[in-house]
């Protein structure tokens, strides 16, 4: 039986009624449990069962999840090998909207409701950090929020790193970046293992994506997008949208987060969460006037697609 048809069929317990996703190593069910209830299971795709590699990156994913507990990130509930050798992961079901989603529909977002979602993701990010774990792949589409309850959850710690891993523990090769270039740090270019900073240059990167509908590079392609990252400056936030303008202390939060040197950014990822708090809820815009925190100058908030954003979002995943 391949992956595609499990569906309907039961595996280690879990009754898998629909998928609902797929990626480069594993297929996404929602299944139903005695136990545990409604869940979202992760399966190994069936080419990966055998390699060895692939496997204990899945198997190491499942360990990081089980070793955080922190209300803004899924909970990790089962996983293992079932009866007919298919490696598998459960975790909590998380309602809501991929973030990426509800960005596209809603944004760009009000400096205060930006705030709150930072928040959370920072939070649970630093929880992370707390055990020793780095993500390294945060982004809008590894984010569920869900707009009713303004709750958000951090998914999939897939390609996450373990600051204490020895050489000879890693799974990525030297000289290969993992990540999405578009909210990859620069530090992360060189294939080098990244600490706690690199998630923090991601979150700003996602905060500057939900505060403008854009990102903070322009290239149009890899090799474009690449060199910038190493050689250029992030475009200010203040000259993203020429329909858009925020407080100054938002635009320093946001571009201190996405300073080129790790050390030029904030000691950890609580404290630019504070000051992205504290900065939302200022009102001196640039050039000393004051003004609302929603970073509307008239816009009618539709997001511009026709740049990086529009052409090159989902592309780059390396692992």
């Amino acid at each position: 039986m391949t992956i595609e048809t499990l569906v309907g069929t039961t595996l280690a317990g879990y009754t898998l009624r629909a998928k609902i996703g797929e990626g480069g190593t594993a297929t996404v069910f929602r299944a139903d449990h005695a136990q545990h209830g409604t869940v979202a299971l992760k399966v190994l795709r069936d080419k990966l069962q055998q390699d060895a590699t692939a496997v204990a990156r899945f198997l190491r994913e499942a360990q990081y999840g089980a070793r955080i507990e922190h209300p803004n990130i899924v909970r990790t509930l089962d996983y293992g090998q079932s009866e007919n050798e298919r490696y598998y992961l459960a975790i909590e079901w998380a309602s809501g909207d991929i973030l990426d989603k509800y960005a596209e529909k809603s944004g760009p977002l009000p400096s205060k409701e930006v705030g709150e979602i930072m928040s959370q993701i920072c939070g649970a990010v630093q929880a992370a950090h707390d055990v020793g774990i780095v993500h390294r792949d945060l982004k809008p589409e590894n984010l569920v929020y869900d707009p009713a309850t303004h709750h958000v959850k951090v998914l999939d710690f897939g390609i996450a790193a373990d600051t204490d891993a020895t050489p000879d523990q890693r799974l990525t090769r030297a000289g290969f970046f993992v990540g999405t270039l578009m909210y990859v740090a620069p530090e992360a270019l060189s294939g080098e293992l990244v600490g706690p900073a690199a998630d923090q240059y991601s979150l700003a990167t996602i905060a500057y994506f939900l505060l403008t509908g854009t990102l903070p590079f322009t290239g149009k392609s890899p090799r474009e997008l690449f060199s910038q990252l190493l050689t250029q400056s992030p475009v200010a936030l203040n000259k993203a949208k020429p329909n858009l303008a925020f407080p100054v202390a938002v635009e320093q939060v946001v571009m201190k987060g996405l300073s080129k040197q790790p050390g030029d950014r904030y000691p950890s990822v609580k404290d630019f969460a504070d000051a992205f708090a504290a900065a939302a809820q200022t009102t001196t815009m640039p050039g000393g006037s004051g003004s609302s925190t929603d970073g509307s100058t008239g816009t009618d908030g539709e997001d511009d697609k026709s740049g990086l954003f529009g052409k090159m979002k989902g592309l780059f995943r390396r692992s």
